[in-house]
């Protein structure tokens, strides 16, 4: 993930009494049932393989697929969670260094502020083994997020050079989201966010994104729409890493 997006499903039920028959009379009674416990401890796998691998809206496979794969662990009681993921990558080697690999680990807290407010807050490191690259593509964040119903607004900070750019600790991304669902299991999504390089304005720029997932038991799969407003991230073989794209994911949660 870069940053996947976090995920932990609610689980409520309701069950109607029917009615029955005493002395020629009929009671009609309604009660609801308890929401299915929870183990105190989840482990929870995924896999995917997408057709572009995007990260804020910049291409990190030079617009080739990519295979995708983590684990998460959460504590239900707390809110407390931890996990990894990795996936393929390019832009490493494209600028010189000697990883194709992405690696990222975080871990966190989630959990209500009101009965329509919840919170997410940690710190993510993303891992590139062997980069070579100076600076290092190594990276750090914190990030902090609230979310209303299926609206979230999400804010990053670097504790490091952010991705191998020279003097850039303290950039900073913002964004906002939207997954609502409109029926049919169809979940319609939309993404804006500003990524600001520190000390090089070039490199600032607003990603947005629209697009549809689906559920279908065997495997979710995610269609989206994805484009930027700068020309900055070129690779080397004169590919615009940021041009508007279509990107087709299918992932599996166990």
């Amino acid at each position: 993930m870069k940053q996947k997006t976090k995920r932990l499903p609610l689980a409520s039920a309701v069950i109607f009494a029917l009615a029955t028959m005493a002395g020629g009379m009929v009671q009609a009674q309604e009660a609801a049932a308890a929401p299915e416990a929870k183990p105190d401890n989840e482990i929870m796998y995924n896999v995917a393989v997408t057709s572009d691998y995007r990260y804020r809206g910049i291409s990190q496979t030079r617009k080739k697929p990519a295979l995708q794969g983590g684990v998460d662990w959460v504590n239900n009681p707390t809110g407390f969670y931890a996990g990894t993921w990795a996936s393929t990558i390019k832009w490493v080697k494209d600028g010189g260094g000697d990883s194709s690999i992405e690696w990222d680990v975080y871990a966190g807290k989630r959990g209500n502020l009101t009965d329509d407010i919840s919170y997410d807050v940690g710190g993510l490191g993303y891992i590139y083994p062997s980069n070579g690259l100076k600076p290092s593509a190594n990276t750090f964040e914190l990030y902090g997020q609230l979310g209303y119903g299926p609206l979230s607004l999400k804010y990053s900070h670097s504790l490091t050079n952010l991705f191998g750019f020279a003097d850039s600790k303290n950039s900073t991304y913002i964004d906002a989201q939207l997954n609502r669902d409109i029926g049919d299991g169809y979940i319609f999504n939309f993404h804006v966010g500003k990524q600001t390089v520190k000390n090089l304005s070039a490199a600032t720029y607003i990603d947005w994104k629209v697009g549809l997932t689906k559920d279908f038991g065997i495997a979710t799969v995610a269609l989206a729409y994805l484009d930027t407003d700068t020309t900055f991230y070129v690779a080397p073989n004169g590919k615009n890493l940021s041009k508007s794209a279509l990107q087709l994911t299918v992932s599996k949660t166990f």
